[in-house]
């Protein structure tokens, strides 16, 4: 399909290879090629710089729940910068494939302290309250009405606030991205889901009426940009 072809102006409705039954094998090589993708551009910076306001020296444990955790190395990364700023934390991950917390388990290791749940976070009944709700490249694969319920849950749930890190739309991030899949030669799932994942991805006014949708407009919710190609939005509980 030529450039001319595609509309960046509205959210495609397309499906990524990675959301389709698969065996194990075939998801922990997609999985595991993710994790060097979220390395090369950067995927975690985002949240770790978001969460610095919360390195308090607080005495109870921070409850942190990644929804859509997939491989797990978001909250890897979360926990090391815990360790190395001393602040107790408790994580959990939550994803609706099984196989995503087998992986995670298989790329974490023994030494790993992370909770790793499979469920629908809606189904999610915690022993201790959610501090903190976060999310990583997983809001495009939601439908508009979904993503709405999701910020509805995640003001509900949290006591400190909710970050979500994900894509924007747009030529440049669809046509760089492709381009660095091909070059890196990562797995098929990776170069097909990762242009498709920015064609369903948001801009700023995407995310506005999503908020305004949810009732959350007048809360005081950020949307702003990060490069390369990230666009995020948070909320922080005072």
């Amino acid at each position: 399909m030529s450039s001319k072809a595609f509309d960046f102006e509205q959210r495609a409705q397309l499906t990524e290879l990675m959301d389709e039954p698969c065996s194990y094998a075939e998801l922990r090589d997609c999985l595991r090629d993710l994790i060097s993708v979220n390395r090369t551009v950067f995927t975690y910076r985002p949240t770790l710089e978001w969460l610095e306001q919360f390195a308090g020296p607080d005495r109870e444990p921070l409850h942190i729940v990644d929804v859509g955790s997939g491989a797990g190395d978001m909250l890897r990364r979360i926990e090391k910068w815990a360790r190395d700023r001393r602040i107790a934390v408790r994580l959990t991950g939550i994803d609706r494939n099984p196989y995503a917390a087998r992986a995670a388990r298989e790329f974490g290791g023994n030494d790993c302290a992370i909770e790793w749940v499979t469920c629908d976070a809606y189904a999610y009944r915690p022993s201790a309250k959610i501090d903190i709700v976060i999310s990583s490249l997983f809001t495009h694969h939601l439908a508009d009405a979904e993503i709405v319920n999701f910020l509805q849950w995640m003001e509900l749930v949290t006591t400190r606030g909710w970050f979500v890190n994900d894509l924007r739309r747009g030529r440049v991030p669809y046509y760089a991205f492709t381009l660095l899949a091909n070059t890196m030669r990562w797995h098929k799932f990776v170069r097909h889901d990762g242009p498709v994942s920015v064609r369903r991805s948001f801009s700023t006014e995407d995310w506005r009426r999503y908020l305004s949708a949810a009732g959350l407009d007048a809360i005081g919710a950020d949307v702003y940009t990060r490069r390369p190609g990230r666009l995020c939005v948070s909320r922080v509980k005072r």
